[in-house]
């Protein structure tokens, strides 16, 4: 290949810098997790210390709770709404809002055998008075999703029917949301009221989510891709929200000792290079209902609404505070189902940039800049390259740096070492780190979750196939982006959550759970079981 041979030396820096790029990134998401989890142990150890209910009663700088769940084609979502109701927190100061969609009472899905609006009214109606009290259900009519829908219960005239005397303080209202599979901790509210009381409180507040609500179900490959993504939040979203603080912090200190000639400047430059992009999950998550309903709501233009959120409280200079309260959700149990998932969530990516674009458009700022700029390269553009772009910039690392062995030992060292240590990381980052501090947050769940991989094989496998996530959300963003190139636009779809009834000749043995399904990553449900779990639970 003498054609290359004059692009050696630039190809041999590109290589280098992909190759250190991708270490200190695994370093970083190291660091995070690391981070991530003490906070959390520090905040449990630290349980017993919240207000109790009587002391939350009594005082008047108690925050007011209003928790949204938009539902759609649940057959689960009774218990969802049982375990929001269970919330240790003063019963005039907390409200539910359920928001269904009339468009599925009137075309339910074949495989439940009521709407979730009729499961949601059968629950409502089972409830004792002072719990039903507390509990809402609204049907919006016309079409929308998932934003849409909480926007539904934020209307005016709903917000004083249900928050009565609340409503004319917007200032001490909080808006939670929360999934329709999701498994909060009893404590979240008590523990941000504590907080507020104070005198640390926040105007928006995300708390940590794990994908292991149905771990118990799911097979090797399931759980690896569960504690991947449940690192995902841990890593990167909760951890950028707890260091946001310090960075913030250290850019002033530095700010502050500078010449008031190059201040602005030097707050510029170093404002473009470390502040990071606050991330919104789109449950477990908090917003005080005078900034979100300064903001107009939810979002509802792009297809996650929970990220187009984070980036509008960013550029209203609104810091999202990590909460240290764990919820569970369940993970996609197929990997379709992830796929779509993730195409769902890069689609938002894509939907995201004319919005960030407008931003900084409006307001040129540093902070708005570098938000476009990370948002277009980090996840519009590595998302659905860096599984491919990594190893090969790893391989050729590798190859060019021979080129240099004789004549420059100390750059053949270090273009051998970067690739060397970044698949180390890779595989102790994303494999071993992972899953150990994954693992060390179950005394912490919301319910009991046995995390202990059962072999010897599960272990290696999680370990050194802890890609497995990342090459399914590799497809999905593929998947997007070819549609969209072919049809002109791709439209996402809803996580599919109804257990459908598999009956097959010779099929599942009567009174059977369930069966692994060795090709795929779901389970194949028993009836006893279906029954069981589309059954609206009585109180």
């Amino acid at each position: 290949m003498e054609w290359i041979e004059p692009l050696a030396g630039w190809l041999f820096v590109l290589t280098l810098a992909f190759n250190l790029r991708a270490a200190w990134k695994l370093a970083v998401d190291w660091r995070g997790m690391l981070t991530t989890v003490a906070f959390v142990r520090a905040a449990y150890a630290r349980r017993d210390a919240l207000p109790t209910e009587e002391a939350l009663q009594e005082s008047e700088r108690t925050p007011v709770f209003l928790t949204l769940l938009a539902a759609y084609q649940e057959p689960g979502v009774a218990a969802t709404l049982r375990a929001l109701l269970a919330a240790r927190y003063p019963h005039d100061k907390m409200r539910v809002a359920v928001v269904t969609k009339a468009a599925e009472d009137e075309a339910p899905h074949p495989a439940m055998p009521e709407s979730t609006g009729a499961l949601c009214r059968r629950f409502l109606a089972d409830l004792p008075p002072y719990d039903a009290k507390r509990l809402t259900h609204l049907v919006m009519t016309g079409p929308g999703r998932k934003a849409e829908q909480l926007n539904w219960a934020l209307r005016p005239e709903i917000l004083h029917t249900v928050l009565e005397a609340h409503a004319l303080d917007p200032s001490r209202v909080f808006v939670g949301v929360f999934d329709a599979d999701s498994v909060p901790d009893p404590d979240t509210l008590r523990w941000m009221a504590g907080e507020e009381m104070a005198g640390r409180g926040a105007l928006a507040y995300q708390g940590v989510t794990l994908s292991l609500a149905n771990w118990a179900t799911l097979p090797i490959r399931g759980r690896i891709c569960a504690v991947q993504q449940s690192s995902i939040f841990t890593r990167v979203s909760l951890a950028r929200l707890i260091n946001e603080v310090t960075r913030i912090r250290l850019i002033d200190t530095v700010v502050a000792h500078c010449p008031r000639l190059v201040a602005g400047w030097v707050k510029t430059a170093l404002v473009f290079c470390f502040r990071r992009s606050q991330i919104c999950l789109g449950h477990n998550q908090f917003v005080r209902l005078d900034v979100l309903q300064a903001l107009g709501g939810f979002p509802t233009r792009g297809a996650t609404e929970d990220s187009t959120l984070g980036y509008m409280l960013g550029a209203r200079g609104v810091l999202i505070r990590a909460m240290p309260m764990i919820e569970l959700t369940d993970i996609p149990e197929t990997k379709e189902k992830i796929i779509r998932q993730n195409a769902r969530w890069y689609k938002g990516v894509l939907d995201d940039i004319p919005h960030l674009w407008q931003t900084w458009r409006d307001a040129p700022t540093a902070f708005n800049l570098a938000q476009l700029c990370r948002h277009v390269t980090n996840k519009a553009v590595e998302w659905p390259i860096a599984a491919g772009v990594y190893p090969l910039m790893g391989y050729l690392g590798w190859h060019f740096a021979y080129a240099y062995r004789d004549s420059h030992p100390s750059c053949f060292l270090l273009a051998v070492a970067a690739p060397t240590v970044s698949l180390w990381l890779t595989v102790w980052v994303g494999g071993i780190v992972t899953q150990r501090e994954v693992q060390a947050m179950e005394p912490y769940l919301p319910r009991p979750v046995s995390l202990g991989w059962r072999t010897f094989g599960e272990w290696f496998l999680a370990t050194f196939r802890c890609q497995t996530y990342w090459l399914l959300a590799t497809r999905a963003a593929w998947r997007v982006l070819w549609q969209t190139a072919r049809f002109g636009r791709y439209e996402p779809t809803k996580t599919d959550r109804v257990v459908r009834e598999v009956r097959e000749a010779g099929g599942l043995p009567a009174g059977s759970a369930g069966v692994a399904d060795p090709t795929r990553l779901g389970v194949v449900v028993g009836e006893p079981l279906l029954r069981r779990r589309l059954e609206t639970p009585r109180v």
